[in-house]
């Protein structure tokens, strides 16, 4: 029973998270590109904090501009199969199991294809910008870490960096 609790677990999960990139795909406005000249994206936390050029602006825009078109687009069809085998009357826990592996190979794909895009945008800025933004890294890092030393035992988690 507590496998199959958590392989539903685990396919919620899978089914969640695809519904937040499938969100992430949709096309924004093009003045939430541009923030205050900091920013290409509100939700890509990513260049916070950077100040861009108005060129290094306009090539981010255009990466992401070419990385919508070409991105995998979300299976409707798997999530459904998903949520077939859900409500089954009964569970099929390989069925499962080979649906969650194929939802969840598509989303390595998307995964793989916006490191890509970040890679890129990456590479477009200069050695001072790529250093501020490694320095908010750790901070991110650090940041998140205390929160998860915070939900976890103390001795189950060890900070990053501690070693």
């Amino acid at each position: 029973m507590c496998k199959v609790a958590a392989m539903v677990m685990a396919s919620m999960l899978s089914l969640s998270s695809s519904v937040a990139l499938a969100d992430s795909t949709k096309p924004m406005p093009a003045d939430t590109l541009a923030h205050d000249g900091n920013m290409l994206d509100r939700r890509n936390t990513m260049f916070d904090g950077i100040n861009l050029s108005e060129q290094q602006r306009q090539q981010m825009r255009d990466l992401m501009h070419q990385a919508r078109k070409d991105s995998p687009q979300i299976n409707l069809q798997q999530m459904e199969a998903m949520h077939d085998l859900v409500t089954a009357k009964n569970f099929d826990q390989a069925a499962v199991r080979a649906q969650a592996e194929k939802i969840a190979q598509e989303q390595v794909d998307r995964q793989v294809e916006m490191a890509r895009i970040r890679n890129l945008m990456f590479n477009l800025l200069t050695p001072q910008q790529k250093e501020v933004l490694n320095e908010k890294h750790q901070q991110r890092m650090q940041q998140l870490a205390a929160q998860i030393s915070g939900m976890q035992p103390s001795t189950a988690q060890t900070p990053l960096g501690a070693e």
